[in-house]
């Protein structure tokens, strides 16, 4: 791998392998990763889209200008190609330097790339460069998946580090709808088949976005979200040209590649719904859907219609999950999809992370308290916020 001569190098620590660290703080040289990181993202079992070259280099080039960027690569000296990637952003919060995730506040899963066949003396490699680097006090990763690379990093990590519960996400089986029936109470047996029977009376077919097609199609899926949840609360992010953007930026290079796919619901000639999922190794994922309001008059379950689609296409695609992201809400529940539990994992390097993390559990402890007794305003709190659980 060829590496710019501005960029900061240093030498891993002594040992039997030939390996460099690198740090990219200049996003003018992220695009020029592109290759060796999509071949690592590849190489990655655990890795989601979320991780990915497109997903990160859309979000810095669309939301970038507010934080510094902070990249730590491992690279290969022997074969010159990256063995590992932190893909950081560097802020301060409540008096701290703190690191976290490219993208974090539209991420669902945060995480790091470790090349699989030696993740353990990586994450060591990373963890001495990381100490080793100074300007930062806390590096926090707020959705972190169980069997994630991070979790390798979390084992050698010598100073002060915190896991805490995150949320919830919600995970099926990847097999035709059909199918759960047996998992499922009489009662959300009988209303699903009464749900499908109702989509197949309505005539409604599927069509699949290609990668050429996605720029106008997630305009459409975008402007039904809106309609859809109009005069709820919806989060507020999703209605800025930034996100636009950034969506169909990554959404384009996601589709292209197998990372993402964008479905699109029609009955007639009129589009009814449109759907984007993420797809990871072993799992795809609901990221984002709007449907016409119209669907409403119709008597249509507008998310079991989704639902089945998705994961029939997640089992025609070899998949064994389909998440259904962040977020445990009824709707999901009721067709047997189960929880997962994310983690929040929070490393110290200097006594300033321990005031970091003391705001962090009280800011979640105010947040619980919201919801347990005023939940109609935590929910107003959540729609206004970047990052609210999935709408899936």
């Amino acid at each position: 791998m060829s590496t710019d001569t501005h960029l900061s190098q240093r030498p891993a620590a002594p040992g039997r392998h030939s390996w460099r660290t690198v740090l990219i703080t200049d996003g003018s040289q992220l695009q020029a990763l592109k290759p060796e990181w999509d071949a690592l993202y590849l190489r990655c079992p655990m890795a989601t889209p979320f991780q990915s070259h497109s997903w990160v280099s859309s979000w810095w080039r669309h939301y970038g200008g507010h934080e510094q960027l902070f990249v730590l690569l491992v690279t290969d000296d022997s074969t010159q190609g990256l063995r590992g990637v932190l893909a950081l952003t560097r802020s301060n919060r409540w008096g701290c330097r703190v690191l976290r995730p490219v993208a974090a506040p539209l991420t669902d899963y945060t995480d790091i790339l470790l090349d699989p066949l030696d993740p353990g003396a990586l994450a060591q490699t990373a963890a001495d460069a990381l100490l080793r680097t100074r300007g930062w006090d806390a590096m926090d990763f707020p959705e972190v998946r169980p069997g994630s690379a991070l979790e390798s990093m979390l084992a050698c990590w010598p100073r002060r580090h915190w896991t805490m519960d995150a949320s919830a996400c919600l995970s099926m089986p990847a097999r035709p709808l059909t199918e759960q029936l047996a998992c499922l109470s009489g009662r959300n047996a009988s209303n699903l088949r009464r749900a499908l029977r109702k989509v197949d009376g309505l005539g409604v077919h599927v069509s699949h976005v290609g990668a050429e097609q996605v720029p106008a199609a997630m305009e459409q899926l975008l402007e039904l979200h809106a309609r859809q949840w109009a005069g709820r609360a919806i989060n507020q992010e999703h209605l800025r040209p930034r996100f636009h953007r950034h969506l169909t930026q990554a959404a384009t290079e996601l589709v292209a590649a197998g990372g993402a796919a964008l479905t699109q619901f029609w009955v007639g000639e009129r589009l009814v719904a449109a759907d984007f999922r993420i797809i990871g190794r072993d799992f795809a994922g609901g990221y984002l859907y709007g449907a016409d309001p119209w669907l409403r008059t119709t008597g249509i379950d507008t998310f079991a219609m989704i639902l089945h689609h998705g994961l029939l296409h997640a089992s025609e695609q070899g998949l064994t999950t389909l998440s259904l992201l962040r977020g445990a809400e009824p709707h999901k529940i009721k067709w047997g999809a189960e929880p997962v539990q994310n983690h929040r994992m929070i490393f110290g390097r200097t006594v300033r992370a321990n005031g970091y993390v003391a705001a962090v559990k009280a800011r979640l402890h105010a947040a619980r308290t919201l919801k347990q007794h005023f939940p109609r305003l935590a929910g107003a709190r959540a729609a206004s916020s970047a990052s609210p659980p999935s709408p899936h």
